[in-house]
């Protein structure tokens, strides 16, 4: 319990804690001594796991985040309408650790309407959505913590590493967006555009839960919730603070991976963007460097949803481009605007034409490119997925410095 401090101090951290006024301690000013310490009874870090279907893979999230020296901490983990066992698993470790809260939903009902659920039942500072499927690399808790404590951020943006089932890895820094760097320990989105360079993930970002609560942000229905969420998220931020460490270890899943199976689910991501949009449009403080940028942004990942082979159904293509230029021309930032360079720019021009046919031909064209060069380097169809390094090769992510593993957006919904 903090001792001394009024319910209404919002000085250090941005935010009433619950506290109580008690005497002042007379005897430091008689004899010199120091009253004891304030002692906060609010837990630092409520960690929110959705879980579904993901019996191989919890045990190993599950002891990340509880056997670790980290002890200020909470996990809700909501259990949404699994038929694999991982419900047994989750109360098998409730029984043993006290900090494990268990949500079980009588259906399924998709990534994130569990993770409002667990939302609505955390009462940490700070919230951190963790997948059941991923975990988190020793020491990432401790370092999160102290970063937090250190800087009191509205949001904390971590690296990450995404593991591969071939064995390979890649890591995401966030060093090239200015992390470790000179500079102030927060910013806003204002001050430094180029954190929108970096993928829309949800899992990499630790929020002050009374931040979010206040903003009214919620996770949207059906695939690609991480867009409506990660996008209002990081403009409406204050304080943003990054740490460039890798704290959250991504799997990428060879089975069951939504985003890569040939579905008309693929275009509720529309849905997403258009509420990104919406808040863009209602909120005339937005700068224009910001609109431009959040708009290249989405026509970039619109394409990388068609553009992958085993998601849009082939003969709802040309409908799924179509959408991208009725939003292209519905939300053409008033001042213009210039697209990247590149075969890139030059799919973002073919939207703002609406011509689908030389857009197919293109996509044709570059797939049949990759397939001759795969045959003359690898005669045999050992294509490697590693390098060297045994990291997955890189391709630059259109339109900044920060790099991104070929297919980033094909395993989960993003």
């Amino acid at each position: 319990m903090r001792t001394g401090v009024d319910r209404s101090d919002k000085s250090q951290f941005g935010h009433s804690l619950v506290t109580e006024r008690v005497a002042p301690d007379y005897s430091a000013l008689l004899f010199g001594l120091r009253p004891p310490p304030e002692v906060s009874t609010v837990t630092l870090l409520s960690v929110i796991v959705p879980v579904y279907q993901v019996r191989a893979y919890l045990a190993d999230c599950l002891d990340s985040i509880l056997d670790t020296s980290f002890r200020d901490l909470e996990l809700v983990a909501v259990d949404d309408g699994s038929r694999d066992g991982s419900g047994a698993i989750l109360a098998r470790y409730a029984e043993r650790d006290s900090r494990l809260v268990v949500v079980t939903l009588d259906r399924n009902q998709g990534l994130g309407a569990a993770r409002n659920t667990g939302l609505s039942r955390a009462t940490g500072e700070y919230v951190w959505f963790v997948d059941g499927d991923d975990w988190l690399p020793e020491g990432s808790l401790t370092a999160v913590a102290e970063r937090l404590t250190r800087t009191r951020p509205d949001l904390l943006v971590t690296a990450y590493t995404r593991y591969y089932p071939n064995g390979g890895t890649r890591h995401l820094s966030l060093s090239q967006v200015g992390a470790g760097g000179p500079g102030p320990d927060t910013f806003t989105l204002r001050q430094r555009p180029a954190l929108l360079s970096v993928l829309h993930i949800t899992c990499n970002k630790v929020i002050r839960r009374r931040f979010l609560l206040d903003l009214g942000l919620t996770f949207g229905p059906g695939w690609y919730e991480d867009v409506s969420f990660s996008f209002p998220l990081m403009l409406a931020a204050q304080r943003i603070a990054l740490l460039d460490r890798c704290c959250y270890a991504y799997r990428q899943r060879p089975e069951g991976a939504i985003t890569a199976t040939v579905s008309d689910r693929h275009f509720e991501v529309f849905a997403h963007w258009d509420r990104v949009l919406s808040g863009l449009d209602a909120d005339p403080a937005v700068p224009a460097e910001l609109r431009h940028l959040i708009f290249q942004r989405m026509i970039w990942h619109l394409l990388q949803v068609l553009g992958h082979p085993r998601r849009v159904p082939p003969a709802r293509r040309r409908e799924f481009f179509a959408e991208i230029v009725t939003r292209y021309r519905a939300h053409l930032p008033p001042a213009g605007y210039q697209p990247p360079g590149g075969a890139v720019g030059l799919k973002h021009r073919l939207v703002g034409r609406g011509a689908y046919g030389l857009f197919a031909a293109l996509q044709a064209a570059r797939r049949a490119h990759v397939g001759v060069v795969t045959r003359v380097r690898h005669p045999l169809g050992s294509r490697p997925t590693a390098d060297a390094a045994g990291s997955a090769p890189v391709a630059a992510v259109p339109g900044s410095r920060v790099e991104a593993v070929p297919g980033e957006l094909t395993d989960r919904v993003s």
